[in-house]
């Protein structure tokens, strides 16, 4: 029970040398010594990052999309920022999406793609842009495709 609760006060006290005595402990299946509460804590809360990453990601891709697609005026001066942005993303988000981070973006591709439309209606105030997102979750992760 002491190492229990040295280990539990050390994540209060030093997060990387509990990480460390965390991984430890998990590598030497030593699991009595293992702090189970915080440890899942924050596997919980890097899940949490990982999904929130890649929705951020996709959104600044579907609002790029948007903007070169849609924004005719300022797509003679912008169309290149535009698409090397699109590219940008699409190489971080498709550098680590598991088949559960993409099905997390399914679940949630109308609230990503609403998000997206908020910001360029409000950026660009244009009246064309389409209240279903006009793109498929493949066309959007694609490297070689623009609308």
């Amino acid at each position: 029970m002491t190492a229990i609760i040295d280990i539990k006060t050390l994540y209060e006290s030093n997060y990387l040398q509990w990480l460390e005595e965390t991984i430890k402990s998990l590598k030497n299946r030593q699991l009595a010594d293992i702090d189970y509460e915080n440890l899942i804590e924050e596997l919980e809360y890097l899940a949490k990052n990982e999904k929130r990453r890649v929705r951020s990601l996709l959104e600044q891709i579907i609002r790029h999309l948007l903007l070169y697609q849609y924004w005719d005026l300022e797509k003679p001066r912008n169309a290149n920022h535009w698409s090397g942005e699109i590219i940008s993303f699409r190489n971080q988000i498709n550098e680590d999406l598991s088949a559960n981070l993409r099905k997390h973006l399914e679940d949630n591709f109308s609230i990503i793609y609403s998000n997206a439309l908020d910001y360029v209606k409000a950026k660009t105030n244009l009246t064309n842009l389409p209240e279903l997102c006009p793109y498929t979750l493949e066309q959007i992760l694609d490297k070689n495709w623009l609308p």
